[in-house]
């Protein structure tokens, strides 16, 4: 696959990884701390972005399923302490309201984990 369809395909299943995100903290923000909220909208958002970036993005894989999930897997833990870091500073330390806070959070990890999603976990 050349690497600006790989790039498109990135770009959609990660935008809707982040809506997944972004719905799921929307939901429980006023029952839960923004941070666990965020954990919460990580966890559900994992799995339409491993599937979608399996499927579409890096669909031509030279690894296996099992494989690409245990890299990917660790791909997304590092992604997400780079985004709950980014969204505890600016919440707590910077006092941004936590919408902003989470939507820098999100692009901060996006470039991260594409780079370490495309050579490491789905590597060719």
């Amino acid at each position: 696959m050349s690497a600006a369809r790989t790039g498109l395909w990135f770009g959609v299943v990660g935008v809707a990884a982040a809506l997944t995100h972004a719905a799921v903290f929307g939901l429980l923000q006023s029952a839960l701390w923004p941070e666990l909220a965020n954990a919460a909208g990580f966890a559900v958002a994992f799995f339409v972005s491993f599937f979608g970036h399996r499927f579409l993005s890096f669909q031509d894989a030279g690894t296996g399923l099992w494989t690409s999930l245990r890299r990917f897997a660790a791909t997304a833990l590092l992604g997400f302490a780079v985004n709950e870091a980014v969204f505890v500073l600016l919440l707590r330390v910077f006092s941004w309201p936590s919408w902003p806070a989470l939507i820098t959070a999100l692009v901060v990890a996006a470039g991260q984990t594409f780079v370490l999603s495309r050579f490491w976990a789905f590597r060719r």
